[in-house]
This record gives C-alpha cells, sequence and structure tokens, in this order.
C-alpha cells in the first residue's frame, strides 16, 4: 500500500491555492502538537489534510465516554485507547509517509527538548488547566525562537492567540507566572484568551464550576479551530500573508455571527482587563 503512495497526487488539490514549492515546504515541515483532546485531535488531522510532513504529538490520556461530544478521535472503536496512538494512526491513513513521534506521558521537564527537536511551529492544545505544562512550553518554545499557536474553542466560537518568539511572551501577555494561585491564573487567562466574552450571552452559568475544573464545550467548535490553526500554520511556514501576533487577539463566535479582532498593547496589565479580571473573579469563581 505504502509503495503505491504518491505524496504529489495525495494533495495535488492544493496546488492553486499553495505553489508546489509551498506545498513541498508543508512536506519538509515538523508540527509539535500538545494536547490531542478536542481542538488538538481535530487540529491534526487537518493539518495532515494540509500535507503536513512530520509532526511530534504529546497527550498522556486515553479516549473516555465523556469526550464524544467534542474529540475527533473518540468513538466506540477507540474507547481506552491512547490518544496519541489514534492521532497516529489518523495521520498515517492521510500520509504513510509521515513522520510522527509520539509523546505518551505528556510534556514535562525530562521530555520538552525532545517533544520541541526539528520543530517549526507550536500549537498549544493543552487542557484549559494545565498551567505548569503551558509555562513549561511556551518558555521552552521561546528560548528555541519557535512560534506557539494556541485557539481554544468558547462556546461555539474561538480565539486565536499567536505567540511570536521576538514579540509579547506568553507571562506578559497574561501578567501572570508559575507562582500566581490557581484562582488568578484561571481568571487571568479566560479573559485573556476572551476579552470580548461573546459566549457569556449564551452560557449556563449555574451549569460552570471553573474552579471545581468544570466547564460545558460543544463539538462545532474544535472544527473551527482545526481549520484556523491549521491556516495559521501554513502561512507561517510558507509567509504568504503578514503574520500576526499576540498582543492582537481574533475571536470569532458561529453562533453570533460576530468576529472582532483587536491589540492590546498592555495585555493584562491594561486598566480595562484588569477589571474584566477582577470581575470574573467575583462574579465566576465564586
Amino acid at each position: 500500500m505504502t509503495d503505491s503512495y504518491d505524496y504529489f497526487i495525495a494533495f495535488q488539490r492544493n496546488i492553486g491555492f499553495l505553489s508546489k514549492a509551498e506545498q513541498e515546504r508543508l512536506r519538509g515541515a515538523r508540527v509539535a502538537v500538545a494536547g490531542l483532546g478536542g481542538t488538538g485531535g481535530a487540529q491534526v488531522h487537518a493539518l495532515a489534510r494540509m500535507g503536513i510532513g512530520a509532526f511530534s504529538l504529546a497527550d498522556p490520556d486515553v479516549f473516555e465516554l465523556a469526550n464524544f461530544n467534542r474529540q475527533s478521535g473518540a468513538s466506540m472503536e477507540t474507547l481506552g485507547r491512547r490518544k496519541t496512538q489514534v492521532a497516529c494512526d489518523v495521520i498515517k491513513g492521510i500520509n504513510p509517509q509521515a513522520d510522527v513521534r509520539l509523546f505518551e506521558e505528556g510534556i514535562h521537564a525530562d521530555n520538552i527538548e525532545a517533544f520541541l527537536d526539528d520543530v517549526d511551529v507550536v500549537v498549544d492544545s493543552l487542557d484549559f488547566y494545565c498551567f505548569a505544562e503551558r509555562f513549561l512550553l511556551y518558555r521552552t518554545a521561546r528560548a528555541r525562537a519557535l512560534w506557539v499557536l494556541t485557539s481554544p474553542p468558547l462556546g461555539f466560537g474561538f480565539s486565536l492567540l499567536c505567540f511570536d518568539p521576538r514579540g509579547m511572551s506568553f507571562e506578559r501577555y497574561f501578567d501572570f507566572s508559575p507562582a500566581t494561585p490557581e484562582r488568578a491564573l484561571i481568571a487571568s487567562f479566560i479573559v485573556g484568551l476572551a476579552p470580548k466574552p461573546f459566549f457569556f450571552r449564551y452560557i449556563d452559568l449555574a451549569s460552570t464550576d471553573a474552579a471545581g475544573h468544570r466547564v460545558p464545550s460543544v463539538g462545532a467548535a474544535p472544527f473551527l479551530v482545526a481549520g484556523v490553526v491549521a491556516t495559521e500554520v501554513t502561512n507561517l511556514l510558507t509567509g504568504k500573508r503578514p503574520p500576526i501576533a499576540v498582543p492582537t487577539v481574533v475571536q470569532y463566535d458561529a453562533l453570533l455571527r460576530r468576529y472582532r479582532r483587536r491589540r492590546y498593547p498592555l495585555g493584562l496589565r491594561g486598566p480595562l482587563q484588569r477589571l474584566k479580571k477582577a470581575i470574573f473573579e467575583r462574579r465566576v469563581l465564586k
């Protein structure tokens, strides 16, 4: 089967929107995806369809029934299987020539350097509450001059934040550090990810327990996220358009049909963002 596989026949319909040289650039690129749940699994699929030729994938979890509403790899056939293995199968089913490295313990201090070896672009799809892993990922990627993209699903929409290693850092934008108490981390993270919280117009706050690590989600958003992230990765690798970077944040809500792009030069140090964070802590993190 592999002997009959031809990369450029498989991805020839990309040509026209991409040049053959740009497609070859995608073929030679390695993308690291940390977290293979709701967004990560869909992003891996979209990136494989673009023709990315190498991946580094990290996630310590297996699929459970509670993943079915939002995680593209979750099915009766994959219950109990490692998310890394399922994602690898998806990639290999699309491109059997792809080079895939699996980090089945997730990312941690002992493997972060290996996880980022030979990588061109990093995608942060870690679970919302993985703060220690996230600080480690962003600091190490920045030291290696790597872009990090994150696009969390927010209700029926998403935000897109792209961290340029030469621009505003993750910690500076969110105005926090690993020493910040978790309650403040949660408030800063959600306000920084969603400076305009569109989803607050239709979420039932009674169904949430942010401090208890329980928030609702819907399956439509990860597929929106996957297309956006695959496009941004493609753009960074090919240079088709000037990239955008934090402190610029892009938001879109499909249910409300609202798009917003704003620049926050002070990040969460700005007075309005500080006020939003205080309100969120007081009203939501009770």
